[in-house]
């Protein structure tokens, strides 16, 4: 099984600022999610995080409950704001949402574009799927990774994203069994699964 874990809680999300590659650390409610994270999550074969240190700290949690090692894989990495990273969401106007939400292509000043993020989530999981086959692979990544990976699950398109809501410290279930991809679980709560 492939389990798709969002990173805990930080300032800049409990803030309403959009996050991307800028590198804070989990908040108090952050690492309380993560080490709940860590109890949820039963056999972990293995873990591979994002860079980020949001990311990194939750993986470490649990990695330390189950007893195995960490590692980071650069494409798992948040979606690029460019000059929006750390900007309050309110602060977008309506006519660059509506253009970030119609095309797949629009990328903020400086920044990413979600099918450029879809291509390399998709390639990183496609990497990730013959093990997830045969064990338990704990992906620890961020908002927009875990929407690419719900649409590379069930064969969707990028603009899909838009459609859904991961909440923090939130597990994404996705079976690799057989050669098939299949949504499991989505945004389940740490407390819950």
């Amino acid at each position: 099984m492939l389990y798709l874990v969002r990173h805990g809680r930080t300032a800049s999300n409990a803030s309403g600022l959009l996050l991307g590659r800028a590198d804070p650390a989990l908040d108090e409610v952050g690492e309380t999610q993560a080490a709940q994270l860590a109890t949820a999550l039963v056999t972990v074969d293995r873990i591979v995080s994002s860079p980020l240190l949001r990311t990194r700290q939750t993986a470490a949690a649990i990695a330390e409950h189950h007893g195995v090692g960490v590692d980071v894989d650069e494409r798992l990495i948040e979606l690029d704001y460019g000059e929006w990273d750390q900007r309050p969401l309110s602060s977008v106007t309506a006519g660059q949402w509506a253009s970030w939400r119609a095309d797949v292509d629009f990328a903020p000043p400086g920044g990413e574009s979600l099918r450029a993020l879809g291509v390399r989530v998709r390639a990183a999981l496609d990497d990730l799927a013959a093990e997830a086959a045969n064990g338990n692979v704990v992906v620890v990544t961020h908002v927009s990774p875990v929407k690419a990976g719900v649409a590379w699950a069930i064969d969707g398109d990028d603009n899909l994203a838009w459609r859904m809501f991961v909440a923090p410290a939130s597990i994404t279930r996705i079976s690799t069994a057989n050669g098939t991809r299949s949504l499991h679980g989505f945004n389940e709560s740490s407390d819950r699964t």
